[in-house]
């Protein structure tokens, strides 16, 4: 039997990111920037309870939630993406984990599918002298593979399947929702290496696959603006997905123009209408949070993440938010 579902928001929250050792300080920017919620990426020596307790109970201390929490080397393990030596320990590794942010009070975590090293990405100057990340398909195309052997788009998805066989039940049981990133850049393959979620077929196919509460997507408005209308429709996603219960996080950020080439920059400065967005996720009653996701860099660092760049992300959404929920 599944556990009661998790909690989640009434409506459209705002959140961000906190540092894997997060400070005082760095909860009380959250606070101070007007969010709610927040997240984190953990550090390998942070997945057992007592630590994630830690954090969430200072995170309420500063009046935050956290939301969702997520191990790179966890939820982007290659073990599991490609059925490679190991994979089934990985897979414990992630049940392990997972049952571990239940008894902490985290009820939500993310996992992308995609192997190590097959992403291709330049820096570029953008806006005011900012530094973005870049992807040029005439680059990535001759990128080698970052691992040895064949693989079809048939093995990739025979081994998600195999994958949401046995972590799925498990997240049932404990009451921890999935959310499937898509691939960043989402085209077909990467080095000779299929990517999974490459446009809304695809993640429409993952579902059928596994039809459960339990596995959702984080919806990445980066990404499928990157793909253009070969990703699909967006419009038409947020309608789809919003309304199925399939989205429990969204990444919200623009990008200079669609494949194949593209420069991620200010949300105010790409080549979408972020308001028109901002407005769809609010029709379609989405309820979760909504993070800023990459920004440029402007070089005003406290840490690894640009404070500057992310407070003037979120102050827009902000705003764009409260426009939305006005009309």
């Amino acid at each position: 039997m599944a556990a009661i579902p998790p909690e989640v928001p009434d409506g459209i929250r705002i959140a961000t990111r906190i540092p894997a050792e997060p400070t005082d300080v760095d909860f009380q920017l959250a606070s101070r920037l007007g969010v709610e919620y927040v997240y984190i990426w953990l550090n390998e020596d942070q997945l057992d309870v007592d630590t994630l307790t830690s954090i969430r109970t200072r995170a309420e201390s500063h009046g935050l939630t956290l939301f969702n929490a997520a191990s790179e080397g966890i939820c982007k393990n290659p073990k599991i993406h490609l059925a490679l030596p190991g994979r089934d320990e990985a897979i414990e590794a992630f049940a392990t984990f997972i049952r571990n942010l239940a008894a902490a009070g985290v009820h939500t975590t993310t996992f992308t599918w995609e192997p190590a090293r097959v992403r291709s990405s330049e820096s570029v100057v953008t806006r005011g002298g900012a530094i973005a990340r870049a992807v040029n398909m005439d680059v990535l195309q001759q990128e080698p593979s970052s691992h040895e052997g064949d693989y079809s788009e048939d093995d990739i998805w025979r081994n998600f399947e195999y994958f949401m066989e046995r972590i799925i039940p498990v997240a049932e049981e404990v009451g921890v929702r999935l959310a499937l990133h898509p691939n960043d850049p989402p085209v077909p393959s990467i080095g000779g290496i299929p990517c999974l979620i490459h446009n809304m077929a695809c993640h429409q196919r993952a579902f059928e696959i596994c039809d459960s509460d339990y596995l959702g997507m984080e919806f990445c408005t980066g990404c499928w603006l990157e793909g253009g209308q070969n990703f699909g429709e967006i419009f038409e996603g947020i309608r789809h997905f919003v309304e199925r219960g399939k989205v429990f996080i969204v990444h919200f950020r623009n990008v200079s123009s669609p494949l194949p080439h593209f420069a991620e920059c200010f949300i105010d400065d790409g080549y979408m209408d972020m308001h028109k967005l901002m407005k769809a996720f609010q029709a379609a009653g989405y309820r979760g949070t909504i993070v800023p996701d990459h920004v440029p860099q402007m070089d005003y660092n406290v840490h690894e993440d640009d404070v500057v760049a992310t407070a003037h992300a979120i102050g827009y959404m902000k705003a764009l938010l409260e426009q939305a929920q006005s009309q």
